[in-house]
């Protein structure tokens, strides 16, 4: 760990963030911030308590202004939002994949987010429509 990332690391913590908030911020393991917590002093009741319960964006740890009896934001800006939507691939629960069977030549192909697709390509729809020949 580089001391640059020790002092971000004590600035996160003295705002009120949390280990997992932190981790996403410097790429560093939450138990490798949980540790270096403990032995710096920079537990939750070491440090001043955060009362008012703000959150911070995901991407940049800006402070996000929460509305009353809405869904928690996580991010402060559509902007932030893309960029760890786009960053996080492999978090994201992809629930729309479907495996469909392409009605030109048979083979089974994944698709994600649209289930009526009925070609595994455009020159299977495209044969498959004008028999086999193009126009040209």
């Amino acid at each position: 760990m580089t001391d640059n990332e020790k002092k971000q690391i004590e600035s996160y913590r003295k705002n009120g963030y949390g280990y997992k908030q932190i981790s996403n911020l410097t790429n560093l393991s939450v138990n490798t911030i949980k540790s270096y917590c403990k032995r710096n002093k920079l537990m939750s009741a070491d440090l001043q308590s955060n009362d008012n319960h703000t959150l911070y964006c995901e991407q940049c740890g800006k402070p996000v202004e929460q509305n009353e009896h809405r869904k928690r934001k996580r991010f402060c800006s559509d902007a932030c939002r893309n960029k760890w939507w786009n960053n996080h691939l492999d978090s994201v629960k992809r629930k729309a994949i479907y495996e469909l069977t392409c009605h030109y030549c048979r083979k089974t192909f994944t698709v994600y987010g649209n289930a009526k697709r009925k070609f595994c390509s455009h020159s299977c729809y495209v044969k498959y429509r004008y028999g086999g020949k193009q126009n040209g």
